[in-house]
């Protein structure tokens, strides 16, 4: 083996062992390079952000809002309605007791949004009064069935639209989170049931603060 062979041997070696130990760093460090323990604790991030539609609903106060214009702030939004029965409180729930598990940086730099999807029943003083109930900091959007259907299969997230003429009727809906980031895109889904242990761990290393924030 000539001296330029043993050269170039030696090169493709190191820069072999030099990748093989950044893999294994990111593969076994915490937070966001960590794609395995981000999967572990029901966080998907998508391949590519994907924006969100250009559509008009309602907050709790009543205010318009344009879901396109969710920015400044990690989002975390879930679908459900104020007269549901048993997945909607108690994914409100783990998410107040999520926030407690939070460090304050990261609890600084998230919302939480309850996204209708029993517009006839949840006006926007309904949600007021159900999201209070959690925690004053939440937010809810209502609006148009129409609108809020759009909104929900932009974000791969579809419901079930309810036979409103049935007394005590339910929505069928998913019980998973979507992820929007403080540019307005979405960035992903948190599955259902909820691991407040693991998303709390994980949670800080992919809510980075906000730059000026």
């Amino acid at each position: 083996m000539t001296r330029t062979q043993i050269t170039v041997f030696v090169l493709v070696a190191l820069v072999a062992l030099v990748l093989g130990l950044t893999v294994n760093k990111v593969l076994n460090s915490k937070g966001q390079g960590d794609p395995t323990a981000l999967l572990d604790a029901g966080i998907v991030l998508l391949p590519q952000s994907r924006t969100l539609p250009d559509l008009n609903l309602l907050d709790q106060n009543g205010q318009a809002v344009a879901v396109n214009q969710l920015k400044g702030q990690w989002s975390l939004l879930f679908f459900g309605y104020t007269f549901c029965p048993d997945i909607c409180p108690a994914t409100l729930a783990q998410l107040r007791q999520l926030q407690g598990q939070l460090p304050a940086q990261t609890l600084a730099n998230l919302q939480i949004v309850l996204v209708s999807v029993d517009p006839n029943r949840d006006t926007p003083e309904q949600l007021k009064k159900y999201l209070d109930y959690f925690d004053a900091g939440f937010i809810g959007f209502t609006g148009e069935e129409a609108t809020l259907q759009k909104f929900a299969n932009a974000v791969s997230i579809p419901y079930i639209p309810a036979d409103t003429s049935k007394e005590n009727y339910t929505v069928d809906h998913s019980g998973n989170l979507v992820i929007i980031g403080p540019d307005g895109t979405q960035r992903g889904f948190i599955r259902a049931p909820l691991n407040n242990a693991k998303l709390a761990a994980q949670l800080p290393g992919l809510i980075q603060p906000v730059p000026g924030s």
